[in-house]
């Protein structure tokens, strides 16, 4: 039988079921595919009840209700606000993604802003992100957690 035939790919309306909970590198890509759509419900239903945003220095927004509250406020103010993975280091539970924005808050033309990369650090546990976290990008860093030297 093709797989989408076997008790495993069963479907539920339009959906099919999937594994739960998802694994880390899994959640943290699903969470990006969130934010590039602007869908703050599924965003919502991938943060933990302590989820927290660090952003580099910025005091950190703590609790699922404020971050998808946020979360709602840049989606409509940067709709066009896109993340663009490089490379994906995964260690356990946490989850680092070097990459680059388009479409921010920092009204740049995308070909510029595509120039500045970040590494997000993200925690997962049971499915769901504790922690979405921008630090500074740096060639000791990348090399520190394991990112290939052209990525």
């Amino acid at each position: 039988l093709p797989i989408w035939h076997s008790p495993r790919w069963r479907r539920s309306g339009n959906l099919c079921d999937v594994r739960t909970p998802l694994p880390p590198i899994a959640c943290v890509v699903s969470f990006i595919d969130a934010i590039n759509h602007g869908d703050i419900e599924h965003l919502s239903r991938l943060m933990s009840d302590e989820h927290r945003l660090c952003v580099l220095d910025e005091t950190p927004l703590e609790g699922k209700d404020a971050n998808v509250e946020a979360w709602r406020g840049y989606a409509t103010a940067f709709p066009n606000y896109v993340i663009s993975p490089h490379a994906i280091v995964a260690r356990a539970d946490e989850v680092y993604v070097l990459g680059h924005t388009t479409g921010s808050h920092l009204a740049m033309p995308d070909d510029e802003e595509s120039k500045f990369t970040v590494i997000w650090k993200a925690t997962v546990q049971d499915g769901r992100l504790d922690l979405w976290q921008i630090i500074e990008d740096t060639p000791t860093r990348r090399a520190a957690l394991g990112f290939p030297p052209n990525a």
